[in-house]
C-alpha cells in the first residue's frame, strides 16, 4: 500500500466515526419518543488485496473501514410475544370493564340494591296482613312496589346503555382498525422502496411495529415478515395487510341498535360481506362476544344474557305474585284481578304497572264475607318473600331467590374476569418492558458511545494529520538535506 493509502485508510475511520456520531445523537434526540427502537452503525474492516509478482513486500495492512449499515436493535421474539399478550390483555380488559359496570349497576348487597327493596316488598305484605282496615298500610306497600319497579326498570337500564356503549365502542375500533392497516400498507410500499435502493427505514420500521401491535391489541392478528421488507397481517388466517393492500372491515348494521332488537354481531369484511372475520383474541373480539344474543342455554352474549335475567326474574315475580293475589277478595267482593299488569315488550323495561290504587282496590281476603282484619291473602304473598309459599305442585320458589341467583351469577362472572384481565395485563406490561429493555434509549450506553466514536474521530484525524506530514516531507524536503 502506498504512502497515499494511508490517508484513504484515515478517511474511511473518519468517515465511520462520524457516521457513529450521527447514529449516537439519533438516539439520544429520540430517547423520549414513544415506539423509537434504537439504532447501531454497523462497520466491517476492508481487506488488502494481497499483489502477487517479484516485487512483492509481503504482508499488507488493511484499507480502512466500511460502514455496512445502520443496524435496528429491535428482537422480533420480543415484538410478537408483545402483540400476542396485547391481544389477550385487550379482549380480557374489554370484557371485564362491562361486567364490572353491571355488577355496579346491581347496587348489591346494599340498601339501594334490589334485594333490600324486595325485601321492603314482603315485609309491606306482611304489614298488611295485620291491619288491612287502614289505609296507611296498603299506601306504603303500594309505595314500595312502585320503587321496586323503577330499580328493575333502571337495572334493566343500565344493562342496554352498557351494549349500546360497547356497541358504539366498537364501531371506533372498527375505524382504527380500518384506518391502521390502510397506514401499515402504505409504510409496506414505503420500507420496500427504500430497501430496495440501498436505503435504510428504521424510522418506518418503527412506525409500523407501533402499528401492528395496535392491531394486535385489536383482533389478535399475527403479523409476517416478508423477504422484501413488507410484511403480512392475518386476522383470522385471512390477510388484513398484505404489500401495499389493506383490506376493510365493518360491523354488520352501521348504526347500534337497541339491544331488545338484535342478535348477534358479527363483522364482515368489506369486499366479500358474506364472509364473518373470525377473532378469538383482542379488544374487538372481547366486544362481539359481549354483544351476542341470549340463548336458551345461557351461553349467549353476556350482556343480553343479563338483561334476559332480569326479564326474567321481573315476569317470574309478577307471575308469582298474580298467581296467590287473583285469589283473594277486594271489600267490594271482585277477584281474580292482578296486582301487576303487563304490558306489551320487555318486563324488565317499563313493562310492568300496578294495578290496585288503594287499599280498597287491594284483594288481601280470603273470601267475599270475610271481615276487614282478614288478610290470608297478603299473608300467603309474605310467605312467597321468605320462601314458603307452595301452590298445587308444591313449594314455589321465592323471586327473591331468583334475584339472588342472578346476582351470585354475575358477580362470580366479573370476579373471574377480573382476574384474568389482571393477570393478562400483567404479563403484557411484562412483555412491554423486556421489549423495552432491549429496544429503548439508554442514555448512559449512548454517553459511552458518544466518547468513543469521539475518540476514534479524533484518532483518525490525528492519523491523518500524520500521513499529511510523512507526505509534506517526501515531497517537499527530499533532497533538502544538507544543503
Amino acid at each position: 500500500m502506498s504512502t497515499f493509502g494511508g490517508l484513504n485508510t484515515a478517511y474511511t475511520g473518519l468517515v465511520a466515526a462520524r457516521q457513529g456520531l450521527d447514529v449516537v445523537g439519533q438516539n439520544i434526540a429520540n430517547a423520549n419518543t414513544e415506539g423509537y427502537t434504537r439504532q447501531r452503525i454497523s462497520t466491517s474492516a476492508l481487506g488488502a488485496t494481497a499483489p502477487t509478482g517479484i516485487f512483492t513486500q509481503g504482508a499488507r495492512v488493511g484499507e480502512g473501514v466500511a460502514m455496512d449499515g445502520i443496524a435496528r436493535l429491535a428482537s422480533a421474539q420480543l415484538d410478537a410475544r408483545v402483540r400476542a399478550t396485547a391481544a389477550t390483555a385487550g379482549y380480557t380488559a374489554v370484557r371485564a370493564n362491562a361486567l364490572a359496570s353491571v355488577e355496579d349497576s346491581l347496587n348489591e348487597p346494599g340498601e339501594n340494591g334490589i334485594s333490600a327493596k324486595l325485601d321492603e316488598f314482603w315485609a309491606g305484605w306482611q304489614t298488611l296482613s295485620n291491619g288491612t282496615d287502614t289505609a296507611a298500610p296498603a299506601a306504603l306497600l303500594l309505595g314500595t312496589a312502585g320503587e321496586l319497579l323503577t330499580q328493575i326498570s333502571e337495572g334493566y337500564q343500565a344493562v342496554s346503555d352498557e351494549w349500546s356503549n360497547v356497541r358504539s365502542d366498537l364501531n371506533n375500533m372498527v375505524s382504527e382498525l380500518n384506518g391502521a392497516a390502510t397506514q401499515v400498507a402504505a409504510l409496506n410500499v414505503q420500507i420496500r422502496q427504500s430497501l430496495a435502493t440501498g436505503g435504510t427505514a428504521n424510522e418506518l420500521l418503527d412506525q409500523r411495529s407501533t402499528l401492528t401491535t395496535t392491531i394486535a391489541a385489536l383482533t389478535g392478528a399475527s403479523v409476517t415478515e416478508q423477504a422484501d421488507g413488507t410484511v403480512t397481517v392475518l386476522v383470522g388466517g385471512n390477510a388484513l395487510v398484505s404489500g401495499g393492500t389493506a383490506h376493510q372491515v365493518h360491523v354488520t348494521a352501521d348504526s347500534p341498535r337497541v339491544m331488545q332488537d338484535s342478535g348477534d354481531v358479527t363483522l364482515v369484511w368489506d369486499d366479500n360481506a358474506g364472509t364473518a372475520v373470525t377473532m378469538d383474541r383482542g379488544e374487538m373480539a372481547g366486544g362481539l362476544s359481549l354483544l351476542g344474543g341470549a340463548n336458551a342455554s345461557g351461553t349467549g352474549g353476556v350482556l343480553a344474557e343479563a338483561a334476559d335475567s332480569y326479564n326474567t326474574f321481573a315476569s317470574e315475580f309478577a307471575t308469582k305474585v298474580n298467581a296467590i293475589y287473583a285469589t283473594g277478595f277486594t271489600q267490594a267482593g271482585d277477584t281474580n284481578l292482578e296486582f301487576f299488569t303487563r304490558a306489551s315488550g320487555a318486563p324488565a323495561a317499563q313493562g310492568l304497572s300496578i294495578v290496585p290504587q288503594s287499599s280498597a282496590d287491594m284483594a288481601v281476603r280470603a273470601s267475599a264475607d270475610s271481615g276487614a282484619y282478614d288478610g290470608t291473602i297478603a299473608d300467603a304473598i309474605a310467605q312467597l318473600g321468605a320462601g314458603f309459599a307452595t301452590d298445587a305442585g308444591g313449594a314455589v320458589t321465592s323471586p327473591s331467590t331468583t334475584w339472588s341467583d342472578f346476582v351470585t351469577k354475575t358477580g362470580v362472572l366479573t370476579q373471574t374476569e377480573l382476574q384474568s384481565a389482571a393477570l393478562a395485563s400483567s404479563t403484557a406490561s411484562g412483555a412491554a418492558n423486556q421489549q423495552l429493555a432491549n429496544s429503548s434509549v439508554d442514555l448512559d450506553e449512548e454517553n459511552v458511545n458518544l466518547l468513543m466514536f469521539q475518540h476514534a474521530y479524533q484518532g483518525a484525524a490525528r492519523m491523518m494529520t500524520a500521513v499529511d506530514e510523512m507526505l509534506d516531507t517526501l515531497i517537499n524536503r527530499t533532497g533538502l538535506v544538507g544543503r
